[in-house]
């Protein structure tokens, strides 16, 4: 049986549910940014992007992978801190968080079933740099923004907001250098493998070491950015390697500092994240030769996130690839209740603010959130 189709009826389905037809992919333009303060280029080569505009408010989703540690759950709690600040509030219709473990295909099925559902911006924090581009090319054909932040996507179709991931293992790398003049042995650990961070954190690390010129024998484990995991495998490296020179950890620091303790290793130098109990460790055993130095981002990069996806979708002129700043701290430059917090948990990560992005939280908004998909 054949169906002939009204032209009021072909319109109907062109427009769709969620107006698809007119959608666009974001247009490269030469114009201003607009606002270079926050939305500081990568470099003088980034493209500038425009999305067109849409009406508010709107419907913005934030699509999680890995979520078992720390500073995840402390990125999720400060995504709802975030959202729920009035100026943020009057401009979503809705805001989603789904986490999808460490299943490439699950995120990426999460991604689609928002563009499916019509939403209008989708952030994620990709579990794998690489496996995205089917799923960038249907948000981007749906005119969907896609903003990726911390772990980033290897691509200049969808927007990416991130530090210098492999600058900080650079700078952790000549940080050991200085430190441990003659090399020897150092015990890296590692992150969530496969993801960007782990990969460019860990080659900064590697090349620094190389170009130095000195003798060096890392021993790596997987501890994932998570203390308990962390202070496992560092418990069990200990045990077979019986001394390390150095170390060097991605996050879960907390943990291999107690591994050491337990195990009665000897403190030395330790280039690390900014877990506040690490921290706390770092303040406590200097004078026993922990000696560190303290480097990464908070978590508060994913409120910079869904401010840039809000700002594309009010038509807002912005680089492609947005750069925000490290916050570092090394020995003696510790101060509790500046750098770090003594009466406070181990489990948050200090430098929780983005000062130039006007991001900036208490520990009570932040802690006030759940964890839990919503």
């Amino acid at each position: 049986m054949a169906f002939i189709l009204t032209r009021s009826v072909q319109l109907a389905l062109l427009l769709g549910l969620g107006g698809t037809a007119f959608a666009a992919p974001p247009k490269v333009v030469t114009t201003a940014n607009a606002d270079p303060q926050c939305f500081a280029p990568w470099s003088s080569t980034t493209k500038l992007f425009q999305y067109p505009a849409k009406k508010g408010p709107y419907r913005v989703a934030l699509a999680n992978g890995y979520i078992a540690n720390t500073w995840r759950i402390q990125m999720i709690k400060t995504a709802k801190a975030y959202a729920a600040q009035p100026d943020v509030a009057a401009k979503l219709k809705e805001y989603k968080v789904v986490s999808t473990g460490e299943d490439v295909a699950a995120q990426i099925a999460a991604i689609n079933n928002f563009i499916d559902s019509g939403f209008d911006a989708i952030v994620v924090n990709a579990q794998n740099p690489a496996a995205f581009k089917p799923v960038i090319k249907r948000a981007n054909d749906a005119g969907v923004v896609l903003v990726a932040f911390d772990n980033i996507l290897d691509t200049e179709e969808a927007i990416n907001v991130n530090v210098d991931q492999k600058g900080l293992g650079t700078y952790w790398g000549q940080w050991l250098i200085k430190n441990v003049p003659n090399g020897g042995k150092v015990l890296e650990v590692r992150g969530v493998s496969g993801t960007s961070v782990d990969r460019d954190r860990h080659d900064g690390i590697q090349q620094a070491l190389k170009a130095s010129g000195k003798k060096w024998e890392t021993i790596e484990v997987i501890g994932k950015w998570d203390d308990p995991t962390s202070q496992k495998v560092t418990a069990d490296a200990i045990a077979v390697h019986k001394k390390f020179d150095a170390i060097t950890a991605q996050g879960g620091d907390t943990g291999v500092v107690q591994a050491m303790l337990d195990a009665k290793h000897p403190m030395v130098p330790f280039a690390g994240e900014t877990e506040n109990g690490f921290r706390k460790f770092c303040a406590k055993y200097a004078g026993q030769g922990l000696k560190c130095a303290s480097g990464g981002t908070g978590p508060a990069q994913v409120a910079v996130a869904i401010k840039v996806a809000i700002a594309a979708l009010e038509g807002k002129v912005l680089p492609q690839s947005i750069k925000l700043p490290l916050s570092t701290v090394e020995e003696p430059g510790f101060k509790d209740g500046t750098n770090f917090y003594a009466t406070q948990s181990d489990n948050f990560f200090v430098g929780n603010a983005f000062p130039s992005c006007g991001i900036n939280f208490t520990a009570q908004e932040i802690m006030g959130q759940s964890e839990s998909n919503k």
